[in-house]
């Protein structure tokens, strides 16, 4: 067996599921203020330095990380997974929300975490095998419906399909498939371990995008976009993460994935503290309509996966994943 360093134990109680979506909740909240820093940021820094800025910012701390914990690599298979988790989450969705960001405004990114749930569902019974129940899907599609429609609603209508969006719907697919692939992956190398060795992965591109973004366009940010672009690196990159894949990981990843359905209520929150974009009475009735599918959605899947500890509690957690 294979010996590595984490903060997760591997000792025999197992986590509750309810552990999973806990963790995942603390992640989705770490992520919930991504588009308002980015919309933020991009008012200073060019998309591109922002995109692959805070990947190099990220994987620095996560090279620190690994070599202090004495890690060991992973396997030639895992790296080949390990490139699939960094074109999503390193690559491809920070760059496709920096530009689509660029024009459109953070409610309106908010289409993107409305969409993020079921596609990440979606990948999860695809890639991991998980056959939820037909109810799951149900809820989990009205909650996908109601977070498209309160956004789209809050930012006037979508109206035609503009180049944003293009670039947001791609985002969603790119972030659904790094998610899947890293919760899998978060069983057999630990969670922060998996997004850490994902950003060293990507490092050489990012350096070589981020140096070419200072030469065509040298940053020039306020302060404030720069404590953006801090927040970006650090904890949406890469901390966030720490908590994601940890509660994918406990899963199941189609359940865990819908508690980011309270991420667009959050992101728009956000926008109007911090960027003081307007909302009215449809986004707050709209933000109900999400948390209520959401909390559906995993309460029908909590019932099931209560029935299963009860016949085997060992079967259902991985042994990276329990408790001390």
């Amino acid at each position: 067996m294979r010996e590595q360093s984490s903060v997760i134990a591997s000792q025999a109680t197992p986590l509750s599921i309810r552990a999973g979506l806990g963790w995942g909740l603390l992640g989705t909240l770490a992520f919930s203020f991504t588009v308002p820093f980015t919309r933020v940021a991009v008012d200073g820094l060019s998309p591109l330095f922002i995109g692959s800025g805070r990947a190099v910012v990220a994987a620095a701390l996560a090279a620190v990380a690994l070599a202090v914990t004495h890690q060991l690599r992973p396997t030639t298979n895992q790296w080949l997974r390990l490139g699939v988790v960094a074109g999503g989450v390193v690559i491809g969705f920070p760059f496709l929300t920096s530009f689509a960001l660029a024009t459109a405004p953070a409610s309106h990114g908010a289409v993107v975490i409305g969409l993020l749930p079921a596609a990440t569902a979606v990948t999860a019974v695809v890639r991991g095998k998980e056959i939820p129940a037909r109810s799951f899907w149900v809820f989990a599609g009205l909650g996908a419906l109601a977070a498209v429609a309160f956004a789209s609603l809050q930012n006037g209508g979508l109206g035609e399909l503009h180049w944003s969006d293009l670039l947001l719907f791609g985002a969603v697919v790119a972030a659904a498939i790094g998610y899947a692939e890293g919760g899998l992956l978060a069983r057999e190398l630990g969670a922060w371990q998996t997004v850490s060795w994902a950003l060293v992965l990507a490092a050489p591109l990012m350096i070589a995008l981020a140096g070419f973004s200072v030469i065509t366009r040298p940053p020039s940010a306020s302060g404030t976009e720069w404590l953006a672009f801090a927040y970006l690196a650090v904890v949406s990159m890469y901390l966030g993460f720490f908590a994601w894949y940890r509660g994918l990981a406990i899963g199941p990843m189609a359940q865990v994935s819908q508690v980011q359905l309270a991420q667009p209520v959050l992101t728009i929150a956000w926008a109007w503290l911090i960027l003081r974009e307007q909302i009215g009475w449809t986004t707050v009735f709209g933000g109900v309509a999400v948390i209520a599918c959401a909390a559906l959605a995993v309460r029908t899947r909590l019932r099931e996966a209560a029935t299963s500890e009860v016949q085997s509690p060992e079967q259902k957690i991985p042994s990276r994943l329990r408790a001390p």
